[in-house]
């Protein structure tokens, strides 16, 4: 039997979306900073939408960030390089091309919620987060879907059942509008200990800094 773990744990809820990129940043510099402090997390991942009203068959992705942002292709390229490094750098391959496309992501924040009641929450977080940035597939499609929560040792059918069945759907809403009606506006968004909070990929410095101050006050 292993010795019972005594290190200290943090309460992490971070509000994200399955298809930004930053999200994907900020949670590696966020574990980084957990790892080297010998700290342990009980991580919440929480739904947001950044394009909410993206339609079924999405939109090629560099013609997306340049509408909405107004960018150059320049511009984007070059926002691409500086992710592609960045994540390199913290273990994570971005694998960005000129077919990439931003979709919708309503049914895997409901899978996402379903694999909450389950326990299985965060590895398929983890597991959407390579499909989509990684191996380049559509997280709204429920094949995908489904893959992505076989690859983590969940049952593909009951999968199915719970997204087919529509009873995540006003949870979902229910805790969009939670986030939202706080201010939030960007992701990622972390909170800290219920306290604490955080927007965007802050580093690993600054989260050991954050991490340190809970555990201070909890001492």
């Amino acid at each position: 039997m292993p010795p019972p773990d005594n290190r200290p744990i943090v309460q992490i809820d971070i509000v994200s979306d399955v298809v930004c990129p930053w999200c994907v940043v900020g949670f590696r510099q966020l574990d980084m900073a957990l790892q080297q402090q010998g700290v342990l997390a009980r991580l919440r991942w929480h739904p947001f939408e950044l394009n909410p009203d993206m339609p079924p068959e999405g939109q090629n992705l560099r013609e997306h960030i340049m509408a909405k942002y107004g960018s150059t292709a320049e511009q984007s390229q070059q926002a691409r390089d500086k992710l592609t490094s960045i994540g390199a750098k913290l273990g994570f391959a971005f694998n960005f091309d000129d077919d990439s496309r931003m979709v919708n992501t309503f049914a895997a924040h409901q899978l996402l919620d379903w694999a909450e009641s389950v326990g299985r929450q965060h590895p398929l977080k983890l597991a959407l987060f390579d499909a989509y940035f990684t191996a380049q597939r559509d997280v709204s499609d429920m094949d995908v879907l489904l893959e992505a929560v076989r690859s983590i040792g969940l049952d593909a059918d009951t999968a199915r059942q719970a997204l087919e069945s529509g009873e995540h759907i006003a949870p979902v809403r229910e805790k969009q509008l939670f986030w939202t009606s706080r201010g939030i506006s960007g992701v990622p968004s972390m909170v800290f200990g219920g306290k604490y909070l955080l927007t965007g990929a802050q580093g690993s410095e600054t989260y050991t800094q954050v991490l340190q101050r809970c555990l201070s006050e909890a001492a």
